[in-house]
């Protein structure tokens, strides 16, 4: 065989051997639109019910699609947005652990989290992530770290932009003083939360940010007041923020609910404080309660039968919460 029909033979073989590949298509803004209505249908089931195992299922699921979308071709911002939605369906689930009081998972998703949103480049991602982070820290107690993450969050990119941002990193630096036993410092930065967000506008934001606003700051302001041992101005507060909080925030409500049966109880209230407390149950609707819920109303009936063991409304208190608890 002459050498030259050789190599014809040999390469039209070869060439023959190789599996043609089927190029997928490129990914574009409208399907990163796509995801994210996705992720927008989780936030307002968050509002509703709060953190449960369905939610952490789904947005992880929407985290493994986003990023199947990165295996394609995409242009530069494609591509960010891409990592924003993976940072903002992992946060999504770290968030429902933190409601759930799953700590450890929490820590596992948020560290995730962190990845992404770097890789994102989004201001507001990384804020999200480091309010994340110092919430499971305060579920932890772990007021050091608490600290470092909302000073993180106070200094972030998200934060010196905008007045918005501003009052939630500081709030959050609020809740870490009170937390540490500081209440002086803690009602600075809450002054400051307070005084950023009067001069915020309406500028549109990420879906994940409806949840803050008047109302939700008058809720944090509640919960450090009554860590500050000021159950009077806690009430007035958590008062204020049941005055505002929208219906489908069901959740937030719930616990603004917890706060004021709190501050009235430590006010030498019990009966009305049980009453008060009871309204969670109905808030809820028959939804199951987050564990973050579940650990407020421990605090409630404890505190409760120290003050007044021997009450019918503490012993009428102790069925229902027992009722609802075999519920869920």
């Amino acid at each position: 065989m002459r050498r030259r029909d050789f190599i014809v033979s040999t390469t039209g073989t070869a060439a023959g051997a190789v599996p043609i590949v089927k190029r997928r298509r490129s990914v574009g803004m409208t399907d990163v639109a796509r995801a994210a209505a996705g992720m927008n249908e989780l936030v307002e089931a968050d509002d509703r019910q709060g953190g449960h195992t369905s939610l952490e299922t789904a947005a992880l699921e929407g985290r493994a699609k986003v990023l199947e979308l990165q295996q394609r071709n995409a242009s530069e911002r494609v591509r960010r947005a891409l990592y924003t939605l993976a940072a903002e369906y992992t946060t999504i689930a770290a968030w429902s652990c933190i409601d759930l009081r799953d700590l450890d998972t929490a820590q596992m998703h948020l560290h995730e989290s962190t990845t992404y949103a770097g890789l994102s480049q989004d201001p507001p991602t990384g804020m999200r992530v480091w309010v994340n982070m110092a919430m499971l820290a305060y579920q932890r107690k772990n007021g050091s770290e608490q600290l470092a993450a909302a000073q993180a969050a106070h200094a972030s990119r998200a934060a010196r932009r905008d007045p918005f941002f501003g009052s939630m990193g500081r709030v959050r630096l609020a809740l870490a003083h009170s937390m540490l036993g500081d209440p002086r410092a803690a009602k600075r930065a809450l002054g400051a939360a307070q005084e950023s967000l009067g001069k915020a506008d309406d500028d549109e934001r990420p879906r994940w940010t409806g949840f803050y606003g008047a109302a939700e700051l008058n809720h944090l302001a509640a919960i450090i007041l009554n860590h500050n041992g000021e159950s009077a101005e806690a009430e007035a507060m958590a008062h204020r923020a049941l005055a505002k909080i929208p219906a489908e925030f069901q959740r937030n409500r719930a616990l603004a609910t917890c706060q004021l049966a709190l501050a009235q109880l430590r006010q030498g209230e019990p009966e009305q404080a049980t009453t008060t407390a009871g309204t969670v149950f109905t808030i809820m609707d028959g939804a199951p309660l987050p564990g973050r819920m579940r650990t407020l109303i421990g605090d409630f009936h404890r505190d409760l039968f120290r003050l007044a063991p021997s009450t019918t409304y503490a012993r009428d208190w102790a069925d229902r919460m027992r009722d609802e608890w075999s519920r869920a």
